[in-house]
């Protein structure tokens, strides 16, 4: 398999529930090289970029409105099959029918308060990296991790 880069949010109200650290394990975990992360409160017209195939529907403005209430943290991944293997890892987005050990599944609560976001494909993450990082903000490095073990 090739490598991918894929691109997250990990939503408003997730830092104020102290579970940054404990999503971010779980990334390192399954095996994702962190390429790009910045603590940002979403300004409104990155958020109605990165939304605007959801013009017009019901929860449209919600959405904004809860995507730019508080800090969220954004990152670019990258590994084998990134963009299929986050979004399993993130669960189904109804937090009652994600699994058990997704993040979804272990810390979601409701829907309307959805606390991550994952792109759906390879197309999407391109675009959706390019929304919210400058090229010089994907620092890309070679990965040790044998010499340490």
């Amino acid at each position: 398999m090739a490598i991918e880069r894929t691109f997250t949010i990990i939503k408003p109200g997730v830092l104020q529930r102290r579970l940054i650290g404990e999503i971010i394990s779980r990334f390192e975990t399954k095996g994702f090289r962190i390429l790009g992360m910045k603590t940002m409160r979403i300004p409104l017209v990155v958020a109605e970029k990165h939304y605007a195939e959801h013009i017009g529907k019901s929860f449209y403005d919600s959405l904004l409105t809860y995507m730019t209430s508080d800090p969220a943290v954004v990152l670019v991944l990258e590994r084998e099959n990134a963009v299929e293997s986050l979004r399993k890892l993130a669960g189904s987005t109804n937090p009652d029918n994600a699994e058990p050990g997704t993040i979804r599944g272990d810390f979601g609560v409701t829907t309307k308060i959805n606390i991550i976001h994952a792109s759906d494909s390879l197309e999407s993450a391109v675009k959706e990296i390019d929304i919210f990082f400058d090229r010089n903000e994907i620092i890309i490095y070679s990965d040790s991790l044998k010499e340490w073990y």
